[in-house]
């Protein structure tokens, strides 16, 4: 087996691991990246519509104070527009269908009251998570040893509220409210800035969208590494470490005097690691587990809804599709209606035939748009669960009890291995910009530990 010497292996060629290379190359360091798919850009993926136009089946969306993957997008030459919202948003729910404007949908008064209470308590108990220790809040223990779902029963009394949480749930974290920590609800929402800015579109994480699709990003930055850096097909199985690492795959053994590991922790717990990680590391995989999405878009010969003032946007209390967005090309050609199954809904389908899904889906988009959107001309998903080298999305996230007894094994390098990827991120945790902001703190760190 082809071996190879460096100074640093990267695993992961997706935005965490290709910025990471990026910064070592530029402080010319010999560095190889190697990625287990045929592909870069892990959890970002273009898929062709025809006349050179591609939707985005993965990560998609950028938005204010996302600072670092805006400024990549600047120097890689790429462009941003807006995500459609003129016209009114769906709220379905108990059979009802209502059209709204902004964020909150239209419910009874004290539901929304409820809401907005929530959302204000929400934040300002956030303020005081700590980001890069989020185990030594000063109500650490009590909020880590509940879920969402638990917190929602002792604070929000009205159903339409609970329905309200919920989705804004499943829509940021693609699992259910039964499933994460308090704690960790409190956290991202920290990492975000507010509950506001993970859920909005205008001024929120949804505002803007990337011109010919976010994998730009990836590929983009893997041309500017150049030859001989990039191994695609090449699944890292092993990892031996001690004042260096080993790292061997199928196809090569190489040798580095540092690795950054940039893979959600739930496949770095995959790699065979000689010596084993300490116990608190290895428990922080077992607990970390990843969302559950798939997400699916209808085509149509054109954005019809458009010309019945709809935006395109619903949030549905009655599924499976949860969240719908107009993810129409640029110049709105075709018409392109973006369904998510999140959370339970996404479980229940992710290993059904795309046949199946594709009529769930249909019946949705009929139920909620009408006749036009009962026969689209064609159909594309993405189940990411399914995805070997993903096993989920949007991110990984932590249950009760996680935080506080696992949390500091999340980011701690482990002698000359380093952890990069959106899960390890301070701002905008789980997020391509904390994916990108990871790779270049990891690259720092590495190459502090070089000098």
């Amino acid at each position: 087996m082809e071996r190879r010497d460096v100074d640093v292996v990267v695993v992961g060629a997706g935005l965490a691991g290709l910025a990471a290379a990026r910064a070592l190359a530029g402080a010319d360091r010999d560095v190889i990246v190697l990625e287990a798919r045929d592909r870069v850009g892990g959890r970002t993926l273009n898929e062709p519509i025809g006349e050179g136009k591609v939707v985005e089946i993965g990560a998609q969306w950028v938005g204010p104070t996302q600072d670092r993957v805006l400024r990549l997008i600047d120097d890689l030459g790429l462009e941003t527009f807006p995500t459609y919202t003129g016209g009114a948003n769906l709220f379905e729910r108990g059979g009802e269908l209502a059209r709204y404007s902004g964020t909150i949908p239209r419910a009874n008064p004290v539901g929304l009251a409820e809401v907005g209470v929530a959302m204000w308590r929400l934040n300002r108990m956030a303020s005081a998570v700590p980001l890069d220790a989020p185990w030594t809040a000063p109500k650490a223990e009590r909020w880590d040893s509940e879920t969402f779902a638990s917190w929602m029963r002792h604070n929000v009394r009205t159903e339409v509220a609970r329905d309200i949480l919920r989705l804004a749930i499943i829509g940021v974290w693609a699992c259910e409210p039964r499933d994460l920590s308090l704690l960790h609800v409190l956290f991202y929402i920290r990492s975000a800035g507010s509950l506001e800015r993970l859920t909005d579109t205008e001024g929120g994480a949804q505002q803007d969208r990337v011109v010919g699709g976010t994998q730009l990003i990836a590929l983009r930055m893997a041309e500017q590494l150049g030859e001989g850096v990039l191994e695609l097909s090449t699944p890292v199985r092993g990892l031996a470490h001690d004042d260096g690492v080993t790292v061997t795959s199928d196809r090569h053994t190489v040798g580095a005097r540092r690795a950054i590991v940039a893979v959600p922790p739930t496949l770095a717990a995959r790699i065979a690691y000689d010596p084993p990680l300490p116990a608190i590391r290895d428990g922080l995989s077992q607990r970390m587990a990843q969302g559950s999405v798939v997400k699916c878009m209808a085509i149509y010969e054109r954005p019809f809804w458009r010309d019945h003032g709809l935006s395109g946007t619903v949030i549905s209390a009655t599924g499976p599709v949860s969240v719908a967005f107009d993810n129409s090309p640029p110049d709105g050609s075709p018409g392109v209606l973006l369904g998510f199954l999140e959370g339970a809904a996404a479980r229940a389908h992710a290993d059904l035939p795309v046949a199946e899904r594709r009529a769930a889906v249909a019946v949705c988009f009929r139920r909620l748009f009408g006749p036009d959107a009962a026969e689209p001309i064609g159909y594309v998903d993405r189940a990411w669960a399914a995805d070997e080298w993903s096993r989920g999305c949007y991110g990984g996230f932590m249950p009760p009890g996680a935080w506080t007894d696992h949390g500091a094994a999340l980011r701690a390098p482990i002698g000359p291995i380093h952890w990069a990827g959106a899960e390890t991120a301070l701002v905008w945790n789980g997020y391509m910009d904390g994916a990108v902001g990871s790779g270049e703190d990891a690259a720092r760190a590495v190459l502090a530990s070089l000098d």
